[in-house]
């Protein structure tokens, strides 16, 4: 299945060179999903997967930026605290400042189901990227995530959309819908930073951007 959906989306990934802001989903994109379906809450629990502190770095030296906008319904639930995040998050960027990688922006989203308008696939978290960061629009932006309501959210705003997909893991019962949904499809975010934004080199983009 992971051959037909990469020669189905070849074609429409298209050139990606005039990106320059680079939306990623957190869980199953970034850090390793936790078994049965459970919550990450605290960074003891945080498995960065393979590739994730070079992937960012490539981006970063490139000129582009790089953006997490993540759903967090387990404070919704009561699992861990919007402070519980925080500190998660700040051992995060440091962990990734020592690997000489920046996350420039953490956006999510503590709400349950039907309870925002920032919970993907809602727009909201995207929108408040959009007014922090002025030269940020949906045509010069990209989102790379692991789900259906990852690439929903992205084909709301007409941004184009990386749905990931390792043929080592099983696949969501999603998958096929979210496919469907993206401009193109890799099995990392390593791998979409090489072959997609960098081809294996660092490249100097939009020079003209706003920082």
């Amino acid at each position: 299945m992971f051959e037909i959906i990469d020669a189905m989306l070849a074609e429409r990934a298209g050139n990606l060179e005039n990106i320059v802001y680079v939306f990623l989903d957190r869980d199953g994109v970034l850090n390793r999903n936790l078994p049965d379906g459970r919550f990450v809450t605290s960074w003891e629990q945080f498995d960065l997967l393979p590739g994730v502190e070079e992937a960012v770095g490539h981006l970063n030296r490139s000129g582009r930026k790089v953006i997490v906008v993540t759903n967090q319904r387990g404070i919704a639930l009561g699992l861990y605290s919007e402070a519980d995040l925080h500190t998660l998050h700040e051992r995060w960027r440091e962990h990734m400042a020592a690997h000489g990688a920046r996350l420039d922006a953490i956006y999510h989203c503590p709400h349950d189901n039907g309870q925002c308008n920032c919970r993907k696939p809602e727009t909201g978290m995207f929108e408040q990227a959009f007014r922090d960061f002025p030269g940020a629009t949906a045509s010069n932006s990209i989102m790379v995530g692991d789900s259906l309501s990852d690439m929903e959210a992205a084909s709301r705003l007409g941004m184009r959309s990386v749905f990931l997909a390792d043929p080592a893991e099983p696949l969501k019962p999603d998958a096929d819908r979210a496919a469907a949904l993206a401009t193109a499809s890799a099995v990392s975010l390593l791998d979409f930073v090489e072959r997609f934004l960098t081809g294996g080199s660092e490249q100097e983009i939009c020079k003209s951007q706003p920082a």
